[in-house]
């Protein structure tokens, strides 16, 4: 295999190093414009296995709000990240929902959860009765 180089902007950190990415095939041989030594780990990882963080919104029904925020408990595949958009948007939640709560256990089969971003009260809880 020929080696080949990559331009890629490292997100590891608000700096935003723009990367390039020296590689033969998934095997990184040189990064260069790193700021820290996390541009080299995120270079390996993201030619090796791309993962994000995914935050979204789920339906909910009896709650103040008709939509409760989520997110991934930890990154997943990136190209995995449509299939638990469209799992998500099959979920409905009843309410009360709480911060932390998990809402889908496995999500796209990864066996990462999704964990709800926030409380979400019944609407007659809110209205104090």
């Amino acid at each position: 295999m020929p080696e080949e180089s990559r331009e890629m902007i490292c997100i590891t950190c608000p700096v935003g190093c723009a990367l390039t990415v020296t590689h033969v095939g998934r095997q990184v041989t040189k990064v260069e414009g790193n700021g820290c030594k996390r541009g080299i780990e995120y270079a390996e990882k993201e030619l090796s296995d791309p993962r994000r963080m995914v935050a979204s919104t789920v339906r909910v029904r009896g709650g103040i709000h008709p939509l409760v925020p989520v997110y991934t408990a930890s990154p997943v595949p990136k190209h995995l990240i449509f299939d638990l958009l469209a799992e998500l948007r099959t979920l409905e939640l009843e309410a009360p929902i709480a911060a932390g709560q998990v809402v889908l256990a496995d999500a796209a089969g990864t066996g990462i959860g999704v964990l709800a971003s926030r409380d979400l009260p019944q609407i007659d809880a809110a209205r104090g009765g």
